[in-house]
């Protein structure tokens, strides 16, 4: 019997609603039931869904700098996809989705899983609330629905050929430059904590590399990967980043990229 599993990472929801989405659409047309299965969070990242043949896989990501995050690149090679169909999906910051798309499905592939279909979509900014603010919106979901109809009927049939954008060899991951072209590292970059904060525990129980310690949720204790979950979850705006390189670029994403990007999909 078919089941539709989902597979995915997202620290501030943008790619777990596209996600859901496609999976949904598809399981009620192929009137199956809907596993999900969220690895954001550390704790999830010690196991593994348990994908049979019949199964259909619907994998997501962010776009981190151009590429799937590079702290998943571990976890993401043991997964064991026994000749299930899966659709990879990335989502990106309206930006640039570069070779992740092609990377995600290299990497499920690799996982003896058949890829059928592929899309990027476009998620809010990690970094900002004004670049691709609000999305995936409604648009972004009726193209997601659409996309996952025009699945099903390609899940019905058998072929399963697949041509995606992307550099076979890929990009290395998209660095910042400063003003004067010079390149930026902003890996080291981390959240500053208000006065504001109540001590909720929120963006501790948030953060996807468990670098924020409950007992005290000033300091970080491991690395940072700017997804923003910290930040974007915080019901008093405790979290921020202030470091001037940081902020610079994000200034500059959100003035060159205005345009809104649509969702780039493949079947």
């Amino acid at each position: 019997m078919e089941r539709v599993i989902t597979f995915y990472f997202s620290p501030t929801g943008t790619t777990e609603k596209v996600v859901k989405e496609l999976a949904n659409v598809i399981a009620e047309k192929k009137n199956c039931g809907v596993l999900h299965y969220d690895f954001t969070l550390p704790m999830k990242r010690t196991d593994y869904p348990n994908i049979m043949e019949g199964d259909i896989v619907v994998a997501g990501v962010p776009v981190y700098a151009g590429r799937v995050p590079n702290v998943l690149l571990e976890y993401l090679s043991g997964l064991r996809g026994n000749g299930a169909r899966a659709i990879a999906v990335v989502l990106y910051g309206n930006r640039a989705y570069d070779d992740a798309l092609l990377e995600l499905r290299d990497i499920l592939d690799n996982a003896c899983l058949d890829v059928v279909g592929a899309a990027a979509f476009v998620g809010e900014h990690s970094f900002s609330y004004d670049l691709a603010m609000g999305r995936p919106d409604e648009k972004d979901l009726e193209t997601a629905r659409d996309f996952a109809n025009r699945l099903s009927l390609k899940l019905d049939s058998e072929t399963t050929e697949l041509s995606i954008k992307g550099n076979p060899n890929y990009k290395e991951y998209y660095i910042p430059l400063d003003e004067d072209g010079n390149p930026v590292d902003i890996r080291k970059v981390q959240p500053k904590t208000r006065n504001t904060c109540m001590d909720c525990k929120i963006c501790a129980r948030a953060c996807p590399m468990g670098s924020i310690p409950e007992e005290n949720v000033k300091i970080l204790t491991g690395i940072c990967i700017k997804c923003g979950a910290c930040i974007k979850k915080c019901p008093v705006e405790a979290k921020c980043f202030d470091d001037p390189d940081y902020l610079r670029h994000k200034r500059e994403l959100e003035e060159e990229f205005k345009e809104r990007k649509l969702p780039e999909l493949f079947l």
